[in-house]
């Protein structure tokens, strides 16, 4: 599996889009898609709320199990992914495209997220 290196990434295995007018794209890593299994409901913070990096902003929840969402940046949220709540199975099937999760406005990128190689190196996800 290989992490596009345009991305930055969390600890927690979410990834974040360079911002775009000050809007960056948030997801889950094939990684931690994978992890999961299969996608079966995603629970997505909605338009006009506040996020906090690091904080719990959403879940979601597989065959597998439940998993927490956290955001790897500050900010207000301004798309929720309406796609994958109908159908979740997309954060499996395409983790770095249609299967984004929210799209947030953030002031400033934190400085602890990971290049696509640090991400691999602190995964295990580039063998």
């Amino acid at each position: 599996m290989s992490n596009p290196q345009q991305l930055r990434y969390s600890k927690e295995h979410e990834w974040l889009s360079g911002a775009e007018d000050g809007v960056s794209t948030v997801g889950i890593t094939e990684f931690a898609a994978n992890a999961l299994g299969d996608v079966v409901y995603a629970q997505l913070p909605a338009v006009g709320d506040t996020v906090t990096a690091g904080e719990t902003c959403g879940e979601l929840e597989s065959t597998k199990s439940v998993s927490d969402l956290y955001s790897p940046v500050t900010g207000e949220v301004v798309e929720a992914n309406q796609d994958v709540v109908d159908d979740p199975s997309l954060v499996n099937s395409a983790p770095f495209e249609g299967g984004w999760l929210f799209k947030v406005r953030t002031s400033e990128e934190p400085k602890d997220l990971l290049s696509a190689d640090e991400y691999d190196a602190f995964s295990g996800s580039g063998n």
